[in-house]
């Protein structure tokens, strides 16, 4: 990094990464000790209590709907209005939530959850196993289209036996479940919201409940003064779009917002001063040209194959972040992580490209639909550029179709594109993370577009077993299968760069991108 960025703080967020996948992977047999999300992450300086802080972000939600949030901006509002059963500290160990303990049979196919008392909704309604019956239910019902489907994969019934008791029946044992639970897409809601309701008016149990919004310009939450754990120090917070980041910079330096999170490291230079502190923040999340092999321009092995030789990844990260990162490999949980050098070609190999190429009959190149999403995250047509530059050089066209953030998230559920440029969030669990969309059954693999029996039993085989060493082999050979039939081609990890000016605290970025602790933040 250059000399304007040299006073920019480095969070280590992973730190003790490894031991903490190992707890949620040893820890399945019991959920009742642990850290209250409450205290966690730590509060790390003192802050007066009250205050309005403004967030600026370059897209509206395009979603309110936790089950179907798929765009990071998204799910940074609704992990702060909704609640689930358990949930991730800052060093992403798996701590209880919704439920204050868990316990699991000796063949694991009993998981018996005891629900926190005193619990309510933010319309004051109580919250109870009902709900989380419905909640698991709906998620589990093709109809209801939840992203996050495949997680309860392994459950065959959810039973509530009272107020305070939910039981899983399970069809086999699933080391991946607490860790999959934690995430907003398994929210619980109320039994007697209908889903379509929450897009206007948002009902959680989370620290802060929904308050207003301007379409296209903002959306403001606030405190939850009923929240079951330490209440949030803030009054409110208001997300507002600003559609660049340079454009946020100069409204945080005029001092109309407090706080951003920027993937632009350049941005991220340009932003530190003498009153704005930039944290920097390795991430899970991972960047990645996603091909879609059921449509025919990728169907072909060989032709995907092609496009991971023709890429120079390093040259991708360098020329859109600056370098700011890691060239990367499928699995990025900590635990688990991908060897980036473990694939067919691990440097690029223009020749070997269009021997695949030649194999697929397509020696006079091919063309690839191509969706870019701006305004999602800052290095998207940067990379895109590269990226059609890259590729042209062995005959293959990327046609790029630029889309607002709204417009690219339904292309890309729908599966409507050859090849999408895409920034995926990565999770403590490498289960979380891909069974939904390298499965057959998986409720995304329309998105992926690929599977294969070898990847079934592999998927089936990581969550069955709960020992660590066993699950770090599997999912070496899931990578692998990846890797080499070129599901999708995997670039780089990141970094986010939180911004705050001098009279925010207590704010502690995660390498899950969890905005979860604006409950701790305050302003002086």
């Amino acid at each position: 990094m250059n000399a304007g960025s040299r006073r920019m703080r480095v969070t280590l967020a992973t730190t003790g990464l490894a031991a903490a996948l190992a707890l949620i992977v040893t820890g399945c047999t019991s959920g009742g000790g642990g850290t209250s999300p409450s205290s966690a992450p730590e509060d790390s300086g003192s802050a007066a209590a009250g205050g309005a802080l403004v967030i600026g972000v370059t897209s509206d939600p395009d979603t309110l709907d936790p089950w179907k949030a798929t765009q990071f901006q998204a799910v940074n509002v609704l992990q702060n209005l909704y609640g689930t059963l358990t949930e991730f500290d800052a060093d992403l160990n798996v701590v209880p939530g919704l439920a204050e303990k868990w316990d699991v049979s000796e063949d694991g196919l009993t998981v018996t959850f005891t629900l926190r008392s005193g619990v309510t909704f933010a319309d004051g309604s109580a919250f109870d196993s009902a709900d989380v019956k419905h909640s698991l239910e709906a998620i589990m019902n093709p109809d209801t289209a939840a992203v996050s489907a495949a997680s309860l994969a392994s459950v065959a019934a959810v039973e509530a036996p009272d107020a305070s008791t939910v039981v899983l029946t399970m069809k086999s044992p699933d080391a991946a479940l607490f860790a999959n639970l934690a995430v907003v897409n398994m929210a619980m809601l109320s039994s007697d919201d209908a889903e379509s309701s929450l897009e206007t008016k948002p009902n959680g149990t989370g620290a802060f409940s929904f308050d207003s919004r301007t379409p296209s310009q903002s959306i403001t939450l606030k405190r939850n003064e009923a929240y079951w754990g330490d209440k949030a120090v803030l009054d409110s917070v208001e997300f507002r779009v600003i559609p660049d980041e340079s454009s946020i910079v100069s409204a945080m330096q005029s001092g109309n917002v407090q706080f951003a999170v920027f993937n632009d490291p350049l941005v991220a230079q340009t932003a530190e001063t003498g009153s704005i502190t930039v944290e920097k923040t390795p991430q899970l999340s991972y960047h990645a040209l996603q091909l879609n092999a059921h449509k025919d321009a990728v169907s072909d092995v060989n032709v995907r194959l092609a496009i991971q030789c023709a890429v120079d990844r390093q040259q991708v990260l360098d020329t859109a972040a600056l370098g700011e990162g890691e060239v990367t490999g499928p699995i990025t949980s900590p635990a688990y992580r991908s060897d980036p050098e473990a694939r067919p070609c691990p440097t690029r190999d223009l020749n070997k490209a269009k021997e695949y190429l030649a194999k697929a009959g397509k020696s006079g190149g091919v063309e690839l639909t191509t969706i870019v999403s701006q305004g999602e995250y800052a290095t998207s047509v940067n990379e895109a550029q590269n990226l059609k530059s890259q590729l042209a050089d062995a005959g293959i066209t990327l046609k790029l179709d630029v889309l607002e953030s709204g417009a690219y998230v339904e292309r890309w559920k729908a599966g409507d594109f050859d090849a999408a440029v895409a920034l995926n969030g990565g999770r403590p669990d490498p289960d979380g993370m891909y069974s939904r969309y390298f499965t057959s059954t998986g409720n995304l693999n329309q998105v992926a577009g690929y599977s294969s029996p070898e990847l079934d039993k592999l998927f089936a085989d990581g969550k069955a077993t709960s020992d660590p060493a066993e699950r770090k082999k599997i999912y070496a050979q899931v990578s692998d299968e990846l890797e080499n039939n070129a599901a999708w081609i995997w670039m780089f990890t990141s970094y986010t760069y939180t911004a705050t000016t001098s009279n925010v605290t207590g704010f502690t970025p995660m390498a899950n991108g969890s905005l979860q602790s604006l409950r701790t933040t305050g302003l002086n």
